[in-house]
């Protein structure tokens, strides 16, 4: 059994730990209040962007353009979002898996636009390409991050050095749940929408012409998915944080009663060990 001492030690060191994930709790609770108000606000444009874009290219007929069509170059260009720090759980990892994981990709085509250094640590290390290090943009993400990132991936695109381009996110669902996602940004990735018996076959009309206007439609409908998907992990992140934080306070706290148990058990059996010396030496002298 485990001295007094030890055990006193190592209970003041978990309810140190203790005091620090508790605080980390707190700390992420505020920040996830912001963060879901942020991700909640840019959702509705998230989501009208992305089922508008959709309904236009449903329409669009046999126009032929180079966003809808993936490029020559076989490498695939993959925004992968992360945090720049741990504790959160399985949520970068979560976000790695979708990579390193993901079927019918080759480690040698695939570039890393890594946003947070959680992520890139582990793709570097796995031997992927880190084509950009963006840690500060997960930090306070703005739009203006999203349409910088936009434009130097559609330049690459158009030099024919990256041939399709992904975005790998967390979609923030509650603060418990939180859905790692994989999404393909280009070519343009759409389905047919359900029509009206009227709409059937109708085929969209542009003013200026369609080459001109998906010019300007797809730039962006890119950069609102990829502001959306920061928006979206960031709250994820502190969500999941939060509930990693919340477990370690708890099992901190089982501990904590375990271990005095234990002292309990520990002081009981040296009070009754020196009592016994005490009654052997009283009979020894008598």
């Amino acid at each position: 059994m485990a001295s007094m001492r030890d055990i006193k030690r190592r209970r003041n060191s978990i309810q140190g730990t203790q005091q620090i994930t508790k605080a980390m709790k707190l700390v992420s609770t505020v920040k996830l209040q912001r963060a879901r108000a942020g991700a909640e606000q840019s959702k509705a444009y998230f989501d009208c962007m992305y089922d508008t874009v959709g309904s236009i290219l449903a329409r669009v007929g046999a126009v032929e353009h180079r966003y809808l069509v993936p490029g020559k170059s076989k490498k695939k260009a993959v925004i992968v979002i992360t945090s720049n720090r741990g504790l959160a759980g399985g949520y970068n990892s979560n976000v790695v898996k979708l990579v390193t994981r993901h079927e019918g990709w080759d480690k040698e085509d695939v570039v890393v636009y890594a946003i947070g250094n959680k992520g890139r640590e582990v793709l570097s290390r796995n031997g992927y390409e880190i084509k950009e290090e963006l840690p500060e943009v997960i930090e306070e993400p703005t739009y203006a991050d999203a349409m910088f990132l936009t434009l130097r991936l559609l330049d690459a695109f158009e030099k024919d050095e990256i041939g399709e381009i992904y975005l790998a996110y967390t979609f923030f669902k509650n603060t418990v749940v939180q859905e790692p996602k994989l999404l393909r940004l280009l070519p343009v990735d759409y389905q047919e929408q359900e029509k009206t018996d009227s709409e059937s076959g109708a085929i969209m009309n542009f003013e200026p012409e369609d080459v001109e206007a998906l010019d300007m439609i797809v730039p962006k409908y890119i950069s609102s998915l990829i502001y959306g998907g920061l928006m979206e992990a960031v709250a994820s992140e502190n969500g999941a944080r939060m509930q990693a934080m919340d477990n370690a306070t708890n099992n901190a706290e089982e501990m904590i009663d375990d271990l005095g148990l234990k002292y309990n058990r520990a002081r009981q059996s040296s009070i009754t060990q020196e009592l016994t010396e005490i009654i052997a030496g009283a009979e020894a002298i008598s």
